[in-house]
């Protein structure tokens, strides 16, 4: 094959993946205009207002916080009393001890002084072993279930067997909740006397931030690079993506980390699955396929108050290890779901959601590995006409490091949760510097995600975690 046939050829995959960037940033303009307003009414809106009357509200129902743990000793009681210190008027602390082969266990026995109760569990679903519930003596709303390990999904079930109320909120053992946390993801469920059946709330990291007591007291910049760029794309994701997409009522993802759901619904559809990474996304396409079935009026909603912090991954190979685990668990949920793919029978979520999904957050990752090559390889051989490489790294650079900068200057225009312009600066310039070194990464652990899905290795992996008082 002559060189110009090959050069003809790397030229014509070029601009497929132009046009294809070009498709997807405009895909992402179209869903900025969709959230725009309901960004400028959250720029002006005073938050505590309406949160006060809610307070107050005798007629708020009563919630099921759930929080399975698996190897959290340096976080879960943390994340625990955060909790005690919601302000909400009627809740239950549920933890689920997934077989942890740390000191989780005796870290809350000691802690919250608990001792075993003799209990019948329902059984909605089938789980791993149960091995004793304990309860607090200092808060007899805090509860322990011990069980043999069987995964994520398979310790929300038994909490969700367990648990006494309508509602239930899933946290994740390494994660704190503001204060008005659940008043403000329960408020669009209340309001709408049921018609709401789902809620996510807006996930924040922590890393960098000063936490005591089990509160974030001040709102900082980690030092890592790599903890930064997750807080600069954890922006994107939240205001631009997710909150247009729970606009259309067509949102896929409530975050595993922070999520209100009705308990009957979940229940109804069968509880988490635990043959999927992705059990959260799993679970709200399972929700959403049946309220279409049943013509249900139900929707599921998402709130962009910053309300839940974590613990992001600061070393490489747990960033790693949890990206991959990400894109494994959405190929394996479309995959699950094909059949509402381009289905109108499914609307929105058939036509444009799910198709949103398998281009954008799936398929993108190849077209954008193979961009990268053609920039590299076709210079460095001559194979592609420096016009054209030119061309396609202004589209790149456009596509990832413009985009988050706009996520940011959209975060501090709507929340100013950072207090000196020197973090939005700092915030502002690693995001120009996407392009270059974080992107191309991430987009090598989603292909390789996807090569999980297809193979089905992997599984949970595991994450160095410092505990949340001491993350920065």
């Amino acid at each position: 094959m002559s060189n110009e046939t090959i050069a003809f050829a790397v030229d014509i995959m070029a601009y497929i993946v132009i046009g294809f960037m070009v498709i997807v940033g405009l895909l992402y303009l179209v869903l900025f205009l969709i959230a725009s307003p309901k960004i400028r009414r959250e720029q002006a809106l005073n938050r505590q207002e309406p949160i006060e009357e809610l307070t107050m509200n005798s007629d708020t129902y009563p919630v099921s916080i759930l929080v399975p743990a698996y190897n959290e000793e340096v976080g879960v009681v943390t994340t625990i009393e955060s909790l005690l210190a919601v302000r909400y008027s009627q809740f239950e602390i549920i933890v689920i001890n997934d077989g942890s082969k740390d000191d989780t266990k005796n870290k809350v026995m000691t802690s919250f002084d608990m001792q075993p109760i003799d209990v019948a569990l329902r059984q909605h679903f089938m789980t791993k072993e149960v091995r004793a519930i304990y309860q607090s003596r200092t808060h007899p709303t805090v509860y322990m279930i011990d069980k043999e390990n069987g995964g994520k999904a398979d310790a929300l079930n038994a909490g969700i067997n367990f648990s006494h109320y309508p509602y239930f909120a899933a946290i994740d053992g390494d994660s704190i909740l503001e204060q008005d946390a659940l008043l403000k993801t329960m408020k669009p469920i209340i309001d709408s006397t049921g018609a709401v059946t789902c809620t996510g709330g807006t996930v924040r990291i922590a890393n960098g931030s000063v936490i005591k007591n089990s509160r974030v007291e001040k709102i900082a910049l980690p030092k890592q690079p790599i903890a930064l760029m997750q807080i600069i794309e954890y922006f994107r994701a939240f205001l631009v993506g997710r909150l247009g997409l729970s606009r259309m009522n067509v949102l896929l993802i409530i975050s595993g980390a922070f999520g209100v759901f009705e308990k009957e619904r979940v229940v109804k559809a069968g509880g988490y699955s635990t043959n999927t990474v992705g059990e959260d996304m799993e679970l709200i396409v399972r929700i959403h396929r049946m309220l279409k079935d049943e013509k249900s009026r139900q929707r599921i909603e998402y709130i962009q108050d910053p309300v839940c912090w974590t613990e992001a991954p600061s070393d490489v190979k747990s960033l790693k290890s949890q990206r991959i685990r990400w894109q494994r668990g959405l190929a394996e949920t479309l995959w699950k779901h094909k059949k509402m793919m381009f289905n109108p029978k499914y609307k929105g979520i058939g036509l444009f959601s799910m198709p949103y999904y398998l281009l954008v957050e799936l398929l993108s990752s190849i077209f954008e590995l193979v961009g990268y090559a053609i920039i590299i390889l076709g210079l460095l051989f001559s194979f592609v006409h420096t016009e054209t490489a030119i061309l396609m790294l202004t589209v790149t650079v456009m596509y990832g490091s413009l985009l988050s900068a706009l996520a940011v200057l959209l975060e501090e225009w709507t929340y100013h949760k950072y207090e000196d312009t020197k973090s939005i600066l700092v915030l502002y310039f690693w995001a120009l510097t996407e392009t270059f070194w974080y992107r191309p990464f991430m987009v090598w652990n989603r292909v390789l995600g996807i090569i999980a899905a297809i193979r089905k290795t992997g599984g949970w992996g595991s994450m160095q975690r410092k505990g949340l008082e001491k993350a920065s």
